[in-house]
């Protein structure tokens, strides 16, 4: 019966890690399926933090819009295998583009945290610095 005890106090110990756990990833690529996107593979690295994009043919460009229909990335490509870091893009969902002339294949990532530093916090107003 002791070990029964013992068994659910390390279980209870070790869940709001493990839920902590899960929380660590920057971000969330939801990849075009249609069958006339399939020659563009679209991958995270391990981190979670750069977008990789291959394929057989040329990629002309690559944009992203953000929620408030900004572009934060704008990309001349022209090469068949691209990197695109997603440190400086802004916490959200973004709608990347890729252009393959006649083709353009629509995808989403979505960012899940900040990628700030918090500095210091002054009498009411915090102040962090991006990176």
């Amino acid at each position: 019966m002791k070990t029964v005890y013992v068994i659910v106090f390390f279980v209870l110990i070790a869940s709001p890690f493990s839920y902590l756990q899960a929380q660590n990833d920057f971000a969330i690529l939801e990849k075009n399926v249609n069958i006339r996107a399939k020659g563009l593979t679209q991958k995270l690295n391990a981190t979670k933090d750069t977008l990789l994009l291959k394929s057989n043919t040329l990629i002309n460009k690559v944009y992203a819009v953000n929620m408030d229909y900004k572009r934060e990335i704008d990309l001349a490509v022209r090469e068949k295998a691209v990197k695109i870091p997603l440190k400086k893009l802004s916490k959200g969902k973004h709608i990347f583009v890729a252009i393959q002339s006649p083709v353009r294949i629509v995808f989403v990532v979505k960012i899940l945290r900040d990628n700030s530093v918090l500095l210091a916090l002054e009498k009411d107003k915090l102040v962090s610095k991006n990176e």
